[in-house]
């Protein structure tokens, strides 16, 4: 678990983020060159929280994939309607072509008044998928960050980076080639009956189901082992039945994390998470792929979001989930 935090990530020169093209494409040389990255070993940690006090019961968390995320102004407006004190927040980028080299995390977080900890899951070698490139006004990369994010309008302790077990699916990726793994990233949040543990995910997509449930457990050893009897609300994109039908019963991650004390929340059954985005505009099918799983925590109403601003554009694609902390079980 990467503990380590700075007030903005290093950001590795054209020439040396060219030169990762030139890596023998093995898991071991890659995570050589990863170990050797400053940027890919620490956390980003800003903002200033709205308030100093601890959270209160009930509260409202929210979780979405931005998918990028184009708009900031307009994604956080969007989280403002939901009032939710905690967010986590999956595929953002950070000096990246596509979306205007901004970093997207801090202006979401300044617009909201939240403190937050960003940590990259990938560095990106192009400008991304032909659709994204749509986007680009410049050849290059300023950074080439893409990563997660947790936000919190009180401060939070603790914060980290727990890269997930995989096989650097995307390092070998002709289109999309890029140094790194999935990741979490978490923190230990106060409220007024005790410390939790909020944790933001994104799991591999281009994978099986038998891939996911793995890293789901390995992520909860890793927060048992750190933060032993702490309530734990993990929420993200979970990809759920992606490459696999869209089946997400199918996955084994939700009777594993059951065994292990958590209860997951995805509002109905019956509808999905995924929609046509600007980036994703011809979707196979729509999927059900973003979820909390929480254990020590009271659950409320878990809520899907239509991800459309004032005008119907889509900010991503997928919708935006909420669910109501009542307190600690």
């Amino acid at each position: 678990m990467i503990s380590k935090t700075v007030e903005q990530l290093a950001v590795p020169s054209l020439e040396t983020r060219a030169s990762f093209a030139e890596i023998v494409r093995t898991i071991a040389a890659h995570d050589a060159a990863m170990a050797a990255r400053p940027e890919m070993n620490s956390v980003e940690v800003g903002g200033t929280p709205a308030s100093d006090t601890p959270l209160a019961f009930p509260f409202t968390v929210a979780a979405w994939n931005l998918e990028r995320c184009l708009f900031p102004a307009e994604s956080a407006a969007h989280l403002a309607a939901t009032n939710a004190p905690v967010v986590l927040l999956s595929e953002m980028d950070n000096g990246m072509a596509r979306t205007g080299q901004r970093h997207p995390t801090a202006e979401v977080a300044e617009t909201l008044g939240m403190h937050y900890a960003y940590g990259i899951e990938f560095i990106e070698m192009g400008l991304g998928s032909d659709t994204e490139r749509e986007f680009c006004e410049d050849e290059f990369n300023a950074k080439g960050f893409h990563g997660n994010a947790l936000m919190a309008a009180v401060p939070f302790s603790r914060p980290f980076m727990l890269r997930l077990w995989g096989g650097r699916l995307w390092f070998t990726d002709g289109e999309q080639p890029r140094l790194g793994e999935r990741c979490a990233i978490g923190a230990v949040i106060e409220t007024e009956a005790g410390p939790f543990v909020a944790v933001s995910t994104h799991l591999e997509s281009a994978t099986t189901a038998v891939y996911r449930e793995r890293q789901v457990k390995e992520l909860i050893d890793a927060l048992d082992e750190t933060f032993p009897g702490l309530p734990v609300m993990i929420g993200g994109d979970l990809n759920t039945g992606n490459h696999a039908g869209g089946d997400f019963e199918a996955e084994g991650l939700f009777a594993m994390s059951a065994i292990r004390g958590f209860t997951r929340h995805g509002g109905p059954l019956d509808v999905m998470t995924t929609r046509p985005s600007l980036i994703t505009r011809w979707p196979e099918r729509a999927m059900k792929l973003d979820w909390f799983l929480s254990r020590g925590l009271k659950i409320g109403e878990t809520t899907i979001i239509p991800s459309l601003d004032e005008t119907g554009r889509p900010l991503s694609d997928h919708d935006l989930i909420t669910c109501v902390i009542e307190g600690f079980e």
